[in-house]
């Protein structure tokens, strides 16, 4: 993922609230979210990269979830890191709990490329970037993470929490509203890009909510309901490429 918006606790009807984008390269194979039946884990449902084998955004039927962006610094790159989407994967296959998983992963966190990793328990949500080597305790509010630390005000980010905040005062809400949020595709001024390595016209490009260039871009859209009793309700937009052409696939249990 490489923004991702979420409410916590901030819904009479929801604890979560969480909309988010996945943005890579389009020649890079992936599948839709589903249940991971085939690889013997049939309470995982997600996404998942097929070449790495990993995913970007999961959650396990016994209500554990995690998702992931990368940190964008081009000068740290790694020659040959690990696949960061094993780290969202390997939590929902653990028995472990939110805290217990980030902290089991800080020693070998230096390994991968820069990443924030959100995850979920019954316990509440953390937040781990191994770029402070920190666990940090999700307060109720709207929250939000692109390709920099949780809460960092890229005009994108701060442009998607706003209009989540909007969306939740709505007692039923919206699925495409929602959506809508997602497929934004307003570029920032200038003045407001951040410097992370890449040139002036590619941050431009990436510094809508929904990307779209020749070779890169928005691959899939999901929202991530789950509600007071802990009901789960799932919907992933896949595009190809583009807002405008899309299949989806929706799962509640």
């Amino acid at each position: 993922m490489c923004l991702i918006s979420f409410a916590y606790n901030m819904h009479p009807r929801y604890s979560l609230v969480l909309l988010a984008n996945r943005d890579e390269f389009y020649k890079r194979p992936a599948r839709k979210a589903q249940f991971w039946t085939e690889e013997g884990f049939p309470d995982i449902l997600a996404g998942k990269d097929l070449s790495a084998g990993g995913t970007w955004m999961g959650i396990n039927k016994n209500g554990k979830w995690a998702a992931l962006t990368n940190y964008r610094d081009m000068s740290k790159l790694k020659p040959n890191p690990p696949s960061r989407g094993h780290l969202v994967l390997n939590y929902l296959k653990s028995g472990l709990t939110a805290v217990e998983y980030l902290e089991s992963i800080k020693e070998k966190a230096s390994l991968y490329d820069g990443f924030n990793l959100l995850a979920g328990d019954n316990n509440g949500i953390f937040h781990f970037s191994n770029e402070t080597n920190k666990i940090t305790r999700i307060k109720p509010g709207v929250h939000g993470l692109s390709n920099a630390l949780l809460n960092t005000p890229w005009p994108k980010l701060e442009t998607a929490n706003s209009k989540l905040a909007y969306s939740i005062q709505e007692d039923n809400l919206n699925r495409d509203t929602l959506f809508n949020i997602l497929t934004d595709q307003q570029k920032a001024d200038e003045s407001q890009l951040p410097e992370t390595g890449l040139t002036k016209e590619m941050e431009k490009a990436v510094s809508s909510i929904f990307i779209s260039t020749d070779d890169y871009g928005t691959r899939c859209s999901s929202l991530l309901f789950i509600d007071m009793e802990g009901n789960i309700d799932f919907t992933e937009r896949s595009y190809i490429p583009g807002p405008n052409d899309m299949e989806e696939v929706r799962f509640a249990f």
